[in-house]
């Protein structure tokens, strides 16, 4: 049972979010929990360093499962996610930085391309709307 404020405002905001806004939900998750990983491994804590790898990878390959394939672009973006989820590993076996950090980069780049994409399609759906 949800009893925290918080909680009930974030399940909330999950069951109302377009595909789009869950989609960026993940990266934001995925981001801040490669940046927590990172912070971990700087500190040599390693056990938090694995938590928050770990949760990323969960992120990752979620959105490796939820792709939907009737697209060209996913054959790639699976790939992509494939080497993210690599370089996660090799961060977390090897205790560092490097591989977590270019990781990061991929995804931050992705969360600003779906949220242009999302903007468009918000934008498009406003003019489709007005002109109906």
């Amino acid at each position: 049972m949800i009893t925290s404020p918080y909680d009930k405002y974030r399940q909330s905001s999950v069951q109302t979010s377009t595909p789009g806004q869950l989609l960026l939900m993940m990266y934001d998750g995925a981001i801040r929990f490669v940046k927590g990983g990172l912070d971990a491994l700087k500190e040599q804590d390693f056990q938090k360093a694995n938590t928050f790898l770990n949760k990323t990878q969960t992120i990752v390959s979620e959105l490796i499962v939820t792709l939907d394939h009737s697209f060209e672009v996913s054959k790639g973006l699976a790939s992509l996610y494939e080497y993210i989820n690599h370089l996660l590993i090799q961060a977390n076996v090897k205790k560092e930085a490097a591989p977590a950090e270019e990781a990061l980069g991929y995804l931050v780049e992705l969360r600003e391309t779906w949220a242009q994409a999302a903007k468009m399609a918000t934008a498009e759906g406003a003019g489709n709307a007005s002109n109906g």
